[in-house]
């Protein structure tokens, strides 16, 4: 297990000396600074869990070094050690984010209560970070489905969760859930209590997304009048999740591999090796093939991503987790808008059978939360669906005249109308000799519809 990180600010060597002997007892692992600009270049190095600093440097003062190191990490605990009788600047340093001071002389006994109370402090807020993040129901339970698809896919996303794997590649069409899923994997993990990092290879300038990644020295260009930390080791311990890893800039893809395979990199105008521990999982809606026949994509990048490759399917090809999903959604809007919707009305779960959902979960997501805001009744009807939802419906049932090929008599004590869908979906299986596809054409309904009914009556078909 790695060792906690101390940085020790202070010109006094018999100071460090003391307190080194007293924080490696302890099992940190030191690093020491003498003067103040030393020390923040140390620090952007080390990224040290916890400081000690002296307010009283000889170059510059130890309330500039504070403001400095909250600048390039806010939660790093900053513990300032300040000559008796300097309590004024010890609490300026409080107010720019220290989290405790003592004076010297102090007592061994009492600066180590007050570090064990900072680690703590520091490991609570990464919990409170941690539950927040589950709080939001990345959980298995949440990946929502019943297809055969789905169930392949909550397997592998549950082996690959819990694995010590580094490296993961989710494929599918826009809107059918990679960055959910990129969340339930980090959440389900044992890097559940530290950093879940998001970004958007599409959404970052191109001139911007190596430093934001990377981070950069003071001096590597204009405006650069600080140290900044990059992503990848904010999420150090953590993921970092490369949505739209398709888009990311050719050259940068090099740097990209040299993280993923010697867990190393440098800032931008930096010299040093900055070492990472960190999950990378990469996601991606391209044809990233094809990009790499056209120049677009590194194969060695692409190989080394797909090490762990899950594929998402489109919700047309989920058949009935589309009604599944759906009673989700409705039960999560109906907590936050008030509302009493029990689910859906039986015509629209034969539209939502035989749509074709182009935008997949996230359009159905949509269209539920919508229907939510506008309808009326207990169910929700195709009054309030959108206008292409309901061309598509119409043109698939052919709007077709009433058929007037029966002579249907219905008796006074009435008829029951599910035996009578239930008897013409056995003639059409007959006509279709057991294809489905066919019998699906003969009644003008989509593939998913039919399969619903002749599910729901228990009848028989290839």
């Amino acid at each position: 297990m790695t060792k906690e990180k101390v940085l020790i600010i202070d010109d006094e060597k018999l100071i460090r000396w003391y307190l080194r002997e007293n924080m490696e007892k302890s099992g940190f692992t030191v690093i020491e600074a003498e003067k103040g600009n030393e020390a923040v270049r140390l620090f952007s190095e080390h990224l040290p869990d916890i400081v000690l600093l002296d307010v009283n440097l000889p170059d510059i003062s130890g309330i500039d070094v504070l403001s400095t190191i909250k600048a390039m990490d806010k939660d790093v605990p900053v513990i300032i050690i300040t000559a008796f009788g300097n309590i004024k600047t010890a609490v300026e340093a409080m107010k720019l984010g220290a989290y405790d001071f003592i004076e010297k002389p102090f007592e061994i006994e009492k600066l180590n209560i007050v570090i064990e109370k900072a680690m703590e402090n520091a490991f609570l807020r990464r919990e409170v970070s941690r539950y927040k993040a589950l709080s939001g129901n990345y959980s298995f339970d949440q990946i929502i489905g019943n297809s055969p698809k789905m169930q392949e896919v909550r397997k592998i996303i549950k082996k690959i969760a819990l694995s010590n794997t580094t490296t993961i590649l989710l494929e599918g069409e826009s809107g059918t859930g990679k960055d959910f899923v990129a969340r339930v994997i980090h959440n389900q993990s044992n890097r559940a209590n530290k950093s879940f990092i998001d970004v958007n290879c599409a959404a970052l300038p191109e001139n911007l997304i190596e430093s934001e990644l990377f981070g950069y020295e003071r001096g590597a260009f204009t405006g650069a009048s600080t140290p900044k930390k990059g992503l990848f080791e904010i999420a150090n311990g953590g993921t970092i999740f490369l949505d739209e890893i398709g888009d990311m800039n050719y050259d940068l893809q090099a740097k990209l591999l040299k993280v993923i395979e010697n867990k190393t990199f440098r800032r931008l105008g930096g010299t040093t090796e900055i070492m990472v521990d960190v999950r990378i999982i990469a996601a991606t809606n391209r044809n990233l093939p094809e990009k790499i026949k056209a120049g677009g994509f590194r194969e060695d990048l692409y190989w080394r991503l797909k090490v762990m490759p899950i594929s998402l399917p489109p919700l047309r090809e989920r058949g009935e987790d589309v009604l599944l999903l759906s009673q989700h959604f409705i039960e999560n809007f109906n907590r936050e808008f008030k509302k009493h919707i029990k689910g859906l009305s039986r015509e629209t779960r034969e539209l939502f059978l035989s749509y074709n959902w182009p935008g997949n979960v996230r359009e159905l997501k949509n269209v539920i939360e919508r229907a939510i805001l506008l309808e009326t009744g207990e169910y929700i009807t195709p009054d309030y669906l959108p206008a292409e939802m309901l061309q598509g419906f119409a043109k698939e049932r052919g709007e077709k005249k009433p058929c007037d090929i029966f002579n249907i008599n219905i008796p006074e004590e009435g008829i029951d109308i599910e035996e009578v869908e239930k008897t013409i979906l056995r003639k059409a299986l007959e006509m279709a000799k057991g294809n489905q596809s066919k019998a699906a054409k003969l009644l003008h309904l989509g593939r998913d519809a039919f399969r619903y009914r002749i599910q729901k009556f228990g009848l028989n078909g290839d």
